[in-house]
């Protein structure tokens, strides 16, 4: 179960944004969903039609995710808050865990990285529309496709990119699994507006706690600016899958999801030995 405040000023949008984060974390573990409840919190006063749009948006992306919505519960609440508890169905021997992970593996990573940022710029009413059109289209995007192909591929470890960042999620995926990951920062799908959004002081309060929470964890190679390290911390909504599949199939899964359409896969990084810290950024 997954609900948040608006990221977006659009209630339809918001709707699409935070089903397709909460249906994410059936999609990490392999599985498919198959019934969903809605989580809503909604202010006196504020017109209904605006909870309407909310729900419209979020029954369109649980359909596309072949569920159902099975009801839900509403409270009074100082401020809109939505989301979806979600049930799926995975068999026992094909659960995706973030504990196997082995050295040698590839990572892909599935969706660009600078969401927190933007949605920041846009909550200050300082994001171009054309950059908030793309991120939330971004966000509003299933990982049905990621999941179905990374589970064809052999998959042998999988996260879903959300309010820890990609390093605070892969912390979680290395340590369970004993390894090292190393990421290479050159290889990296990132929204490139985000830096800029950077420049201008934008920023996010979940970025900081991010990197103080991963502390002495994480080593990033001389040349690896203070604008890319903050790119891996910053909180993502409904971001991508992060999966560990054999090398040798990296390539191809990664030429697989664009057929498909999921355009900013890539392979960022690879699984090592358990070295002296959980993640190393490369350039």
């Amino acid at each position: 179960m997954d609900f948040f405040p608006p990221v977006v000023d659009d209630p339809y949008d918001f709707g699409r944004v935070a089903a397709a984060n909460a249906l994410s974390d059936v999609y990490a573990m392999g599985g498919r969903p198959i019934a969903a409840l809605s989580v809503v919190g909604f202010p006196k006063g504020l017109e209904m039609a605006v909870l309407g749009d909310i729900l419209r948006g979020a029954a369109e992306k649980v359909r596309e995710a072949g569920a159902v919505v099975a009801g839900g519960h509403t409270i009074v609440d100082e401020e809109v808050k939505f989301g979806l508890s979600v049930t799926g169905l995975v068999h026992p021997d094909r659960i995706v865990s973030n504990a196997r992970a082995r050295p040698g593996d590839a990572l892909v990573l599935t969706k660009r990285l600078g969401t927190g940022f933007v949605t920041s710029a846009i909550k200050l009413g300082k994001c171009a529309e054309d950059l908030e059109r793309k991120v939330v289209e971004s966000m509003a995007r299933l990982n049905k496709d990621a999941a179905e192909e990374a589970l064809a591929a052999g998959v042998r470890a999988g996260t879903d990119v959300t309010g820890f960042g990609l390093l605070g999620h892969a912390s979680h995926l290395a340590d369970e699994s004993r390894v090292t990951l190393r990421f290479r920062m050159s290889a990296m799908p990132v929204f490139e507006e985000a830096y800029d959004l950077q420049r201008k002081k934008i920023g996010t309060i979940g970025q900081k706690s991010n990197r103080a929470y991963l502390g002495e964890r994480v080593s990033f190679a001389a040349g690896i600016g203070r604008e890319e390290e903050e790119m891996l911390f910053d909180p993502q909504t409904s971001g991508g899958l992060l999966v560990a599949v054999p090398g040798g199939g990296a390539a191809a899964l990664v030429a697989r999801l664009r057929s498909r359409g999921v355009e900013e896969a890539a392979v960022v990084g690879e699984v090592l030995p358990r070295g002296g810290r959980s993640i190393e950024v490369v350039r």
